[in-house]
């Protein structure tokens, strides 16, 4: 019988949690990244997440943490011991299992060297992974499944909070998908002006990305707005639960190497 994994995805604004059997990601929640919540406060969540999916805690048998928040990481390796049982595995640059010719490895955000092994593994390399999070990353996986670095962009929530809180007049607005680039009023205009903007600068840096390593790069996209762009045309493959897959191969390599 294949067993539970729970795999916790820290992020500057979300956090998401995913239930593994097996290979299949059988649940999946997202909670607000706060920092001032407790660790009992966090298994309350956690623990109503699991009633409500018809599981008992003793069913999770591993967990695995990556987090782009350091304050919020040890609140949670505390709710793993307290209330699970378990010694959470904590995915970093020494431990993700490919090389990292960034020039300081330890620089770089836990999120984007699970996602790079996690495009790599399930769809192969080269590849370059655009993350629609709280920044837009952009990061390249070699042809030799090396992770080479990439690029770091504002992102939608908060270039909107700067045009909301630096302007008299401007609303703020939640993004969509727009079809057309000419706003008839405010708000159809902030939004055509971000979704488009965004739309350019991302095929810009995919554009420029493949002119250094080449145009058979495949092109994930994941993150919390990346269903909005998905259908740009430089996306070729869009999946939302990129970060949580490539936590579940960061554990089964480091048990299955015990094993």
């Amino acid at each position: 019988m294949s067993e539970m994994i729970i795999c916790i995805d820290i992020g500057n604004t979300n956090t998401s949690i995913g239930i593994f059997k097996g290979s299949e990601l059988i649940h999946h929640w997202r909670i607000y990244s706060d920092k001032e919540r407790t660790s009992d406060e966090i298994w309350v969540i956690l623990n109503t997440f699991l009633s409500s999916s018809n599981l008992i805690s003793e069913e999770l048998k591993g967990a695995v943490i990556g987090s782009v928040v350091p304050p919020i990481t040890p609140i949670f390796i505390a709710t793993i011991r307290k209330y699970l049982n378990l010694e959470p595995l904590v995915v970093n640059h020494e431990n993700i299992g490919i090389p990292i010719l960034y020039r300081n490895p330890s620089e770089v955000g836990a999120d984007r060297i699970i996602n790079a092994l996690s495009a790599s593994t399930f769809y192969g390399s080269p590849c370059i992974i655009v993350d629609f999070g709280t920044a837009i990353t952009f990061d390249v996986v070699s042809e030799n499944r090396e992770y080479l670095g990439g690029c770091i962009f504002p992102g939608l929530e908060i270039s909107l909070d700067a045009l909301f809180h630096k302007t008299a007049k401007l609303p703020k607005v939640d993004i969509e998908k727009m079809e057309n680039v000419i706003g008839e009023t405010t708000i159809e205009s902030i939004k055509a002006g971000v979704y488009f903007g965004y739309t350019g600068v991302v095929k810009e840096i995919v554009s420029k990305i493949k002119e250094k390593i080449g145009e058979k790069a495949r092109v994930i996209g994941t993150g919390g707005y990346g269903s909005i762009f998905k259908g740009i045309g430089c996306i070729d493959i869009f999946d939302p639960d990129l970060t949580l897959k490539g936590l579940k191969i960061v554990y089964d390599r480091k048990f299955e190497k015990k094993a």
